[in-house]
């Protein structure tokens, strides 16, 4: 996570806050970031589009190779 201090006015301050209380977020940093991404969804281009990084595979245990080898061809 990237912490920042950003400096904004009382207008765009009161728009943060309506995000939040029409969308029950907690706080101010997920009004923004809802904002960010919905942003990035409907005016940057899918190439500038954030990559999200696949996620890992979860663990098995295999008791011999044989076991191993099946598993890999399924």
């Amino acid at each position: 996570m990237v912490q920042n201090i950003i400096t904004i006015s009382e207008k765009e301050n009161r728009i943060v806050n309506m995000v939040k209380a029409k969308y029950g977020m907690k706080n101010k940093n997920q009004a923004i970031g809802f904002m960010i991404q919905t942003f990035a969804k409907h005016f940057l281009p899918d190439a500038l589009q954030p990559v999200e990084k696949p996620a890992r595979p979860t663990e098995k245990r295999v008791s011999n190779l044989e076991e191993m080898k099946k598993d890999l061809r399924e």
